[in-house]
């Protein structure tokens, strides 16, 4: 049986390897547009400072990724406990986080009109839409301040999105079912502790978890993929259509070639498989060019630790929008993890662009990194040059998780099931945008592959 997979990102690599586990019979073939596979996951080395330009790690919350990371004999290494530090920019200052009832109401970060707010939210009605945006939702249960300054950062730190825009069901799943639930968060959370004593387990509205990532960086989960895979993987091979004949399908390349092959994942982005799907279906291709992936951009900066004034010993800080900074945020990755930079000195890698301001992320090298310097000097008085500077524009980063966007994925996916019975989709624009979502998706496809090749 042969199956051809489009995309060598982590989904696509992850599912052949995972295939290849279960049937080594298996004629599996992945293609890859670029050079090299991996995809949004790309760990730069240069003059010892260690970047990552897309993915900088996964939490440690769910033992699929582990299990999959011991197939590969791969070593996790949980980010340190500094790390557990991490702050929102509000109003010329970092405020930290708080970690628990007590932290919150002590925290400068909301106002006591923001904090007595949030007791509305044991009696605020429980919403009447399907679907409603991030801030909608946060508006309406927490107020106005919980909003700007919890819920909108955390939007543009996970999606790069606008919280206006980002569905609360596709983001947020978790927390869109509790609220159907329970009727409110805070009960939610009462009660979800009281389970957790009885059971020993340890439960929530968030995912929680410690960001993990590995030593030499998140490119060592690709390298050993590669190893793997061995010629498995093809590169430079951009594929520009799909036909089917009876039940064969032919892929085609952009370099001319084609592949015959009886089953076919699509791994790639939507903005790519919207192509893909043109000829051989227009309406499943206008259907996927409704996934927006706004453009970001990340500066990673190493300065002499004896350079940095601010007290750096924590994760990093986001800047909610309402605050109209031009950066998304900073990480301070060489307190997070080690390897990062060299002894004596320090590693920040920021964001910029995203949802809400993509001509950001799309300005030219040099002024990328002066409009993060000149940022990181209002915000933590670094007013000093860089010893060292790497910047990574990605024109079509996070698929946005819009409102609408489960209805518009099922309906996909629907469509597809119809009409190309031996074509499957997969990748971060369906079913969840982090690393672990990508793993455990590619279990899932494989058991419905293996159990599609039985029954054939």
């Amino acid at each position: 049986m042969s199956i051809t997979i489009v995309g060598g990102g982590i989904s696509g690599l992850s599912l052949a390897y995972i295939l290849h586990q279960k049937d080594a019979t298996l004629d599996i073939k992945v293609l890859e547009a670029r050079e090299r596979p991996g995809g949004k996951i790309w760990t730069d080395r240069a003059d010892g400072f260690l970047c990552e330009s897309g993915v900088n790690g996964f939490l440690d919350n769910k033992p699929t990724t582990f299990d999959f990371i011991k197939t590969l004999s791969l070593e996790p290494l949980r980010s340190n406990d500094a790390s557990r530090k991490r702050y929102i920019y509000r109003g010329g200052k970092l405020h930290r986080l708080p970690e628990n009832p007590q932290a919150f109401f002590l925290s400068g970060l909301l106002t006591p009109c923001g904090k007595g707010r949030i007791i509305y939210e044991l009696i605020a009605p429980k919403g009447r839409q399907e679907d409603e945006s991030l801030a909608s939702f946060a508006t309406r249960r927490l107020g106005r301040e919980v909003y700007e300054y919890f819920i909108d950062p955390m939007a543009s730190g996970i999606y790069a999105g606008d919280a206006t825009k980002l569905s609360l069901k596709s983001c947020f799943p978790r927390i869109y079912e509790l609220e159907r639930q329970y009727g409110s968060l805070i009960r939610a959370m009462i009660r979800l502790q009281k389970e957790a004593k009885k059971t020993g387990k340890k439960v929530g509205p968030s995912p929680g978890g410690v960001l993990t990532s590995f030593y030499d960086g998140m490119e060592t989960v690709i390298s050993a993929l590669k190893e793997a895979l061995a010629d498995r993987i093809v590169t430079s091979k951009r594929v520009t259509g799909i036909d089917k004949r009876g039940s064969t399908y032919t892929v085609y390349t952009e370099d001319g070639q084609s592949f015959e092959t009886e089953q076919v994942v699509l791994a790639c982005p939507a903005h790519d498989a919207e192509k893909i799907f043109r000829e051989l279906d227009p309406e499943v291709s206008g259907l996927m060019k409704k996934i927006p992936y706004p453009p970001v951009s990340v500066v990673c900066l190493g300065f002499r630790y004896e350079d940095i004034e601010y007290d750096i010993n924590g994760f990093g800080f986001l800047v909610p929008s309402v605050e109209g900074r031009k950066i998304l945020g900073t990480l301070w990755d060489s307190s997070i993890f080690p390897n990062r930079a060299p002894e004596g000195y320090v590693l920040f890698r920021t964001m910029l662009g995203g949802a809400r301001q993509p001509d950001v992320a799309l300005q030219d090298e040099q002024k990328l990194i002066d409009t993060v310097l000149s940022e990181l000097k209002d915000i933590m008085n670094v007013d000093v040059r860089p010893e060292f500077a790497r910047v990574y524009v990605h024109e079509k980063a996070i698929p946005q998780y819009n409102v609408g966007h489960s209805s518009l994925v099922n309906e996909i996916k629907k469509r597809i099931k119809e009409r190309f019975s031996g074509l499957y989709l997969t990748g971060n624009a369906y079913g969840g945008v982090g690393f672990n979502d990508c793993i455990y998706n590619s279990y899932k496809l494989s058991d419905e592959l293996m159990n599609d090749l039985t029954r054939q």
